[in-house]
């Protein structure tokens, strides 16, 4: 007889590893925190560990995809209000999914000094389609919104999502080297303004908005963000 799989009692058991690999991450670093270290807080064997993941590097990707499941989920209806207009609705996506970010930063520090390393690329790319695969309907639904009110000039609100997507992912990407060169000091805060600013503006002309209409994220934020040191894990 095949054996009967609880679904509940199985999520909750995942989600006890990926709570105790989030916090170790979080105050001691992702390479500093061992498999045996995960499995003392929850009180496992590495049996059961290796139930639910084949590898730490499973464990890590668990992590992020919780926090990217967590920052959609943060934009609460944002999609639904009918008092707001399409562009108004496109800020406020990226607002909220890094005000998410900015709440959490101790943990999005912890992950970046790992996230770019070439033993992290498959966790990368595996990231990357996610995310993709969850943002595009979101936005196309945004975009359709802007075309037909009039406020985004648009021929195709699937493609053009899909065109915005990847312009997205790859900011993202750069964000995370331009941090790095930051902090050794071979990217000046200017240069790194500039180069969000050029983002925002290819955007705006993908999406048929007057140029300066868009506002993702003003400097002082965007300074804060790459200004913060690299925390020191014990």
């Amino acid at each position: 007889m095949a054996r009967t799989v609880n679904v509940d009692e199985r999520t909750v058991r995942r989600d006890a590893f990926v709570d105790a690999a989030t916090k170790r991450i979080q105050t001691q670093g992702y390479e500093r925190m061992s498999i045996q270290d995960v499995l003392d807080d929850v009180d496992a064997s590495r049996g059961a560990f290796y139930h639910y993941f084949d590898s730490k590097q499973a464990l890590l990707e668990a992590v992020i995809d919780r926090m990217g499941d967590a920052a959609i989920a943060s934009l609460g209806g944002t999609l639904d209000d009918p008092d707001l207009a399409a562009p108004e609705k496109f800020e406020l996506v990226f607002v909220s999914i890094g005000s998410y970010k900015a709440a959490r930063y101790d943990l999005v520090m912890a992950i970046l000094e790992v996230w770019l390393s070439d033993e992290n690329a498959i966790v990368r790319e595996k990231f990357r389609r996610d995310v993709a695969t969850r943002m595009t309907p979101l936005l196309a639904t945004i975009i359709r919104q802007g075309s037909g009110e009039g406020s985004m000039a648009v021929d195709d609100p699937e493609d053009t999502a899909r065109i915005v997507m990847s312009l997205v992912l790859g900011v993202n990407e750069l964000a995370g080297h331009l941090f790095v060169a930051h902090q050794a000091g071979t990217a000046s805060i200017e240069s790194i303004v500039a180069t969000f600013g050029a983002y925002t503006a290819a955007l705006e002309r993908i999406l048929g908005l007057p140029p300066a209409s868009l506002h993702l994220i003003d400097e002082p934020t965007l300074r804060w963000w790459f200004d913060q040191p690299l925390k020191e894990h014990a």
